[in-house]
């Protein structure tokens, strides 16, 4: 049986994993810093899993608690995730776990982490406890406007469906009589026209406290070290993401690269399909050091990954260090070429040259086709200087 000093030292590691209790009970940490109570059980002759909470706002005997209550309800027949709940008024929050508990198995282990994660982070704190059938329009449409707020109209999108999901299914068992995150699928702000914008810090003061600020947070390891390498490299949040050990060259040696795939690249369809768009970044000795650290630690034997991570979870660690709003991990790229730009006013075709971006003239294409990897690398050794101080 698991201890409350032994869920407590339960720390992220590079992939999740489990820690059980008792009777299908355990702690579920991910590799983000999740750690949820959830209960395996079968029911009908199907295995289930059951999210019971967040530890924690949960504590090991209130898990317990709950786990009891759902394995009394299974001595009765009834299956705890709520298919077999009708007429009894339960709040959202209750609905929602049984809803994702119903369907989580579908899912890869990732998009179900994003899932649950949304919900908690953003919707619980709202309506979490208000009764299903009693929740209005005007409620879910201030979720939602809260986070296009932040400028994550794609969150808010999906996050509506979400909700919209889990009245549906409320809806099916009559525990409720009407959806209201339907009402609002209309009111959602457009996505913006164009290149989109992301908040960004564009002073070189500001991104160096974001980084040190981000450090004092209790997060996992990995997304700190992720967020540190992501800004040393300026490059999509999806490109960090899809990075593998195999990608890496020459890591102990003087000039170290990361050779990009082009289909890692946010490139069209046929230029994607060809291997000489690769895009190469010289790695600055910061840089280096963090991969360096974490093949010392022994990660790069664990995952081919080299940061297995949610799309959220840098996101959340610059809320959570008092950012939310004003930068995310995509407005790096608006910093690196800012402030360079600003320190560099003559490398501006360098610093595009460093983002991979696509110029419009083909001339300008094919004489960017150079490598010009040795007046690249002084830029990402400048910028590092910059932005570790």
């Amino acid at each position: 049986m698991l201890t409350n000093a032994a869920v407590k030292a339960a720390r992220p590691m590079a992939r999740a994993y489990k820690i059980f209790d008792e009777r299908g009970l355990h702690l579920f940490v991910s590799p983000a810093g999740l750690r949820a109570w959830r209960l395996k059980y079968r029911f009908a002759g199907r295995e289930k899993l059951l999210s019971i909470g967040r530890y924690p706002d949960l504590a090991l005997v209130e898990a317990r608690e709950r786990a009891d209550d759902a394995r009394e309800l299974l001595a009765r027949g009834i299956d705890p995730s709520g298919g077999q709940l009708a007429g009894a008024r339960k709040s959202f929050e209750e609905i929602a776990r049984a809803w994702f508990s119903d369907r989580n198995d579908r899912w890869s282990e990732a998009h179900a982490h994003d899932v649950i994660a949304s919900l908690e982070n953003d919707v619980f704190p709202r309506i979490g406890k208000n009764p299903v059938d009693a929740i209005e329009a005007i409620a879910v449409l201030d979720i939602v406007r809260a986070i296009e707020a932040r400028g994550a109209h794609e969150t808010a999108r999906r996050v509506r469906q979400r909700i919209d999901a889990v009245f549906s299914y409320a809806l099916v068992r009559k525990l409720c009589t009407a959806n209201p995150a339907a009402l609002i699928a209309a009111e959602l702000a457009p996505a913006p026209i164009g290149r989109q914008h992301h908040p960004a810090f564009l002073e070189i003061e500001l991104a160096r406290e974001l980084l040190e600020a981000s450090e004092l947070v209790d997060a996992a390891p990995i997304v700190k070290k992720a967020s540190r390498f992501l800004a040393l490299t300026a490059v999509r949040m999806a490109t960090l993401r899809a990075a593998t050990w195999a990608e890496i060259e020459g890591l102990d040696r003087a000039q170290p690269l990361w050779r990009i795939p082009a289909e890692h690249m946010k490139l069209t369809k046929a230029r994607k399909a060809d291997p000489v768009n690769a895009h190469v970044i010289p790695l600055s000795p910061p840089a280096v050091r963090i991969l360096q650290q974490l093949r010392e630690n022994g990660c790069h034997t664990r995952s081919p990954l080299i940061f297995p991570i949610s799309q959220g979870a840098i996101g959340a660690l610059y809320d959570r260090a008092g950012s939310a709003g004003r930068h995310v991990p995509h407005g790096w790229r608006a910093s690196f070429s800012t402030i360079l730009n600003e320190h560099c006013p003559g490398d501006k075709a360098l610093i595009d040259q460093a983002l991979a971006h696509v110029p419009t003239n083909k001339v300008e294409a094919a004489y960017n086709r150079a490598e010009h990897l040795a007046r690249r690398r002084d830029l990402f050794r400048r910028w590092a200087e910059l932005l570790m101080g």
